[in-house]
């Protein structure tokens, strides 16, 4: 178990703290969305607001997004912070907890700071990576207390539908599990973007916010789908932690939201420009092992040979160009490629990236 006094995210370490490169694939959301795009006046904003739990103009947006009530909606800062306050409410000390692999390495820290017994199961390359409930339910204990997935998946963007998580639904049910879903990717559906898990039954608990696939990350709009009795349990853990959101950032997240579409309309536009430079690249490279990812803002790799440590020294040190460490994602000779950045960069950035697996097995 990790020691909590000494706890943290490697990924998030790297995130903030690897070099900055000119070309950029490791970034996992859209490029940030202006200020400048958003219809905003000095008159509508204010520094405090109420001391409630939740702004009701920001909750009844998340809520109507969602096909919720508004007793159901839990704000957060962020998707990271909204499944910590997720799995305070609902996980003690020793609880067993499944989760799938590889994943989002910060859900397993999180885990692992919460003092859980751990268990996985696998996504496999050779399936596609999709969700098997065969497998989860072949990895289920009678001590499991909680599923967690991530949908659209990450590293692999690999979507999970209704009738599969409702199955998985169903194993976790029948073990008296509850099942947790991250589902920030899942907004890059944009409009036609499937109806949240949380409308399954109270025994999903969903996650999201704005930041991966609308750029608006410094909002840290975040929140938790639960049902209400939980949600308020939610809204008293978080107490010890933030008490109150920062209330500009509502009153931009609302504005935000009120425009939602035209931001859509600028992550729906770069999406479509990178994606068949994505396609291009992984059709011409025969050194990677992949699954074409239909939706989302991430695609992931694994190399056939070579070391992936080499080709990211290499990557970044010859060809200014970075991507995401797939020792990140408990597969050390893979790596996560993001195209959610400007279209010329991202088309530059694959063009280096293959120049380097050319040029890989020469350091071998």
């Amino acid at each position: 178990m990790t020691s909590r006094t000494h706890a943290g995210s490697p990924y998030i370490q790297f995130a903030k703290l690897h070099p900055a490169a000119k070309y950029d694939l490791a970034t996992s959301g859209l490029e940030s969305y202006p200020l400048s795009g958003l219809p905003v006046q000095l008159e509508d904003l204010e520094i405090n607001g109420g001391d409630a739990y939740g702004y009701a103009p920001l909750q009844e947006r998340i809520a109507q997004l969602n096909g919720v009530r508004p007793e159901c909606v839990v704000a957060a800062a962020g998707t990271s912070m909204a499944n910590h306050i997720a799995m305070m409410a609902t996980l003690e000390p020793g609880d067993e907890v499944l989760i799938e692999h590889p994943t989002y390495e910060v859900m397993v820290d999180l885990l692992n700071f919460l003092g859980t017994s751990v268990r996985r199961f696998e996504r496999r390359m050779a399936d596609g990576f999709r969700l098997d409930p065969e497998e989860v339910a072949r990895q289920m204990t009678p001590q499991t207390r909680m599923i967690v997935l991530c949908n659209l998946h990450n590293p692999t963007s690999i979507y999970a539908d209704e009738a599969t998580m409702r199955v998985v639904g169903d194993i976790a049910q029948k073990h008296g599990a509850l099942v947790l879903v991250d589902e920030v990717y899942l907004e890059t559906f944009y409009e036609q973007r499937p109806r949240p898990a949380f409308h399954l039954g109270e025994h999903f608990l969903v996650t999201s916010s704005l930041t991966k696939a609308y750029g608006l990350s410094g909002l840290r709009c975040g929140w938790v789908l639960a049902a209400r009795e939980l949600a308020q349990r939610m809204w008293h853990i978080n107490d010890l932690y933030g008490a109150n959101a920062a209330h500009p950032a509502e009153r931009l997240s609302v504005i935000a939201f009120d425009n939602l579409a035209r931001v859509a309309a600028r992550a729906k536009e770069i999406l479509q420009s990178n994606r068949p430079a994505l396609d291009e690249f992984l059709q011409s490279r025969a050194d990677l092992e992949y699954v074409r990812p239909e939706f989302g803002t991430i695609a992931f790799c694994r190399l056939r040979s070579g070391s992936a440590d080499k080709l990211y020294r290499l990557l970044m040190e010859k060809y200014e160009t970075c991507v995401a460490p797939g020792r990140f994602f408990d597969v050390p000779q893979g790596f996560r490629i993001g195209i959610g950045g400007n279209p010329a960069m991202t088309l530059e950035a694959l063009k280096r990236l293959g120049l380097a697996l050319d040029e890989l097995p020469r350091l071998s």
